[in-house]
C-alpha cells in the first residue's frame, strides 16, 4: 500500500472508499453533515439503517449513489471518546482496510481523530493496523498468489507532513512481520543453523555486527546449561549476537534475548499427545521477535546500542538426551539438577543471561514463551512481566501502552525459590506446580548479577487462534513492537 496524508476535507474527497471513525454518540453535525448533505444523506442514512451506534470494533458500509465522486462509505465505530487510545485506532485502521479489501476498493480515505493531539503517534498506528491487516503468510501454500490486492493506496485526512510517521511505522511492521513468519514456520524449516542465517542476512543487509558462537565456543565459555540442552539434536547449537552501534556515543546500552527453542520435544519427559507437541515450532516466539526488533531498529537508526541475543537450538530425544537427575553447570559456575527436561528454555536462557550480563549494559530483557503457568494465570492475550527495577518496569509499561500489546507485572517472592533447592546441585530447574511462572523468574535471576533485567514470558500471545482486527490465525509478532518502543523511550 502507498500511505499519504492529505489535509483535504471530507466532502471533498474523491475515491472508493471513504472510511470515517466514530465515537459512541456521535452526531452528524459541523463536517459530518457537509459531507452528508454532498452525498445525499447516505452518511445518515447509514447510520439509522444500520443502527451504528459507535461502540467500539463496530463497522457499517454502503455504497453512495447519484454519481458522487465518492464510490462507498463506510463507519467504524470508536467506542468512548474518554476511552480512546492508541490500539483503539490501531484497530480501526485495520478494520477499515479489511473493508476496502472486501468491498474491492483500490482506493481508500481514513478519517480519524488524532490521539492527544499527537499526529505522529497517530499516524504511526494507523499505518501499523493497515500494513498488519494485509500481511497474510502464504509461503506453505500450493497457491502462494495473494489475492486480496486492496486497498493499493491509502490518504489519511488530516494527517499531511507525517512522511516520517509513515516510514516508522513500516519499518516497524516488517519487524513484526519477520517475527510472524519465523513462528509461523515448521521445525523442519527455522532451525538453529537458519536463525543463524537469519541474523547474517540481517547483519550483511541493515550493517550491523554480528557473532556466531558454535558449539565448540560454548564449550569453552562454559555454556553447560545450554549444550545440556542442545545435545541431544543431531542439529548443532548456535549462540548469536546480533549488535546495533549508532554512529555517535550511545545515549543507553541495551540488549534483548530471545529464547530460541526451534522445536521443544519435551526431551526424555517427552511431551504426551494432546500436550501440543505439534505446537512446539513456536517455542522460539523470543526468538523471532528478537529478530524482528533488530530488524526494525536496524532500519530506525536510534541513538541506543542494542545487543540481540539468542541460545538457539532443539530439544530433542536421542541416545545423547540429558537425563532427569542430570547435573549441568552454567557459565557461572552455578549447578543445576535437572529435574525436568522439559523446563528447557531457561536452562538455554541461563547461559545467555550470564553472557549478557558481562557486556557492561544499562539493562536487558529476556522474553521466552517459558511456561505454560503464564498462561493459566493471564490467558492467551497478556505476557506477564517480572522485574525488580523500578525505572525498567515503568519503561516497559510505557512502551507496551503505546503498542497496544499487554503486559501484567508479576511478583518475585523471594521465598517461593525454596522450592528449587536441591539436595545435591545449587538448585533445580523447576518447583513446585503452584506458582510455576514466578519460580521460573526466580530460576533466571541467578543468572543476572550486575545489569538492570527484566523477564517476559510471552508464551500466550505469540500466537493466536482467533483472528481479530490485525492479526489473522497464527503468528502474532508479538511484542515487537513493545520492545521498539523499549528502546527508543
Amino acid at each position: 500500500m502507498k500511505f499519504k496524508g492529505i489535509d483535504t476535507a471530507k466532502a471533498d474527497w474523491s475515491g472508493d472508499c471513504l472510511a470515517i471513525g466514530l465515537v459512541e454518540g456521535q452526531t452528524v453535525t459541523g463536517e459530518l453533515a457537509t459531507l452528508d448533505e454532498a452525498i445525499a444523506g447516505t452518511l445518515s442514512e447509514l447510520i439509522e439503517e444500520a443502527e451504528f451506534s459507535g461502540k467500539a470494533g463496530s463497522t457499517a458500509v454502503t455504497r453512495v449513489g447519484g454519481g458522487s465522486a465518492i464510490r462507498k462509505i463506510a463507519v467504524i465505530g470508536l467506542g468512548d471518546k474518554d476511552a480512546l487510545t492508541l490500539e483503539t485506532l490501531r484497530q480501526a485502521a485495520a478494520s477499515a482496510t479489511r473493508i476496502a479489501q472486501q468491498e474491492k476498493c483500490p482506493t481508500l480515505g481514513l478519517s480519524i481523530p488524532v490521539w492527544k493531539a499527537d499526529a505522529s503517534l497517530t499516524t504511526q498506528a494507523l499505518v501499523e493496523g493497515m500494513e498488519l491487516a494485509c500481511h497474510k503468510d502464504t509461503r506453505f501454500k500450493s497457491d502462494k498468489e495473494d489475492k486480496s490486492t486492496y486497498p493499493e493506496a491509502v490518504e489519511l485526512l488530516g494527517f499531511t507532513g507525517q512522511d516520517v510517521a509513515i516510514e516508522r511505522a513500516q519499518q516497524v511492521v516488517s519487524g513484526v512481520i519477520l517475527a510472524r513468519e519465523l513462528v509461523a514456520a515448521p521445525a523442519n524449516i527455522v532451525t538453529p543453523e537458519t536463525l543463524a542465517e537469519t541474523a547474517s542476512a540481517l547483519a550483511q543487509t541493515y550493517d550491523l555486527e554480528l557473532e556466531i558462537l558454535e558449539q565448540d565456543d560454548c564449550e569453552k565459555r562454559g555454556m553447560g546449561a545450554f549444550l545440556g540442552v542442545a545435545q541431544a539434536s543431531d542439529i548443532p547449537p548456535k549462540f548469536i549476537h546480533l549488535t546495533y552501534r549508532p554512529s555517535g556515543n550511545p545515549r543507553r546500552k541495551l540488549a534483548i534475548i530471545g529464547k530460541g527453542l526451534t522445536f521443544d520435544s519435551g526431551g526424555l519427559n517427552l511431551k504426551p499427545s494432546g500436550s501440543g507437541i505439534e505446537m512446539m515450532k513456536t517455542d522460539m516466539g523470543g526468538a523471532g521477535a528478537t529478530f524482528g526488533a533488530a530488524k526494525a531498529i536496524a532500519q530506525i537508526q536510534p541513538d541506543v546500542e542494542v545487543h540481540f541475543i539468542c541460545a538457539a537450538t532443539e530439544n530433542m530425544v536421542s541416545g545423547r538426551a540429558m537425563h532427569p537427575g542430570d547435573i549441568l553447570t552454567a557459565s557461572n559456575g552455578k549447578t543445576i539438577e535437572v529435574n525436568n527436561t522439559d523446563a528447557e528454555g531457561r536452562l538455554t536462557l541461563a547461559d545467555a543471561l550470564v553472557f549478557t550480563d558481562k557486556l557492561g549494559l544499562d539493562a536487558m530483557v529476556d522474553l521466552a514463551t517459558l511456561t505454560g503457568a503464564c498462561i493459566v494465570a493471564l490467558g492467551n492475550k497478556m505476557s506477564g512481566l517480572w522485574t525488580e527495577d523500578e525505572t525498567l518496569a515503568n519503561q516497559i509499561a510505557q512502551a507496551a501502552e503505546l503498542s497496544g500489546e499487554k503486559f501484567w507485572r508479576m511478583p518475585m517472592e523471594a521465598d517461593y525459590f525454596d522450592g528449587m533447592k536441591s539436595v545435591v546441585a545449587d538448585m533445580k530447574n523447576t518447583g513446585p506446580r503452584a506458582g510455576g511462572a514466578i519460580t521460573a523468574s526466580l530460576f533466571l535471576k541467578q543468572f543476572v548479577t550486575d545489569t538492570a533485567w527484566a523477564h517476559l514470558d510471552v508464551a500466550g500471545p505469540v500466537w493466536t487462534d482467533k483472528p481479530d482486527s490485525y492479526n489473522s490465525a497464527g503468528a502474532t509478532g508479538f511484542p515487537v513492537r513493545t520492545l521498539v518502543n523499549w528502546v527508543l523511550s
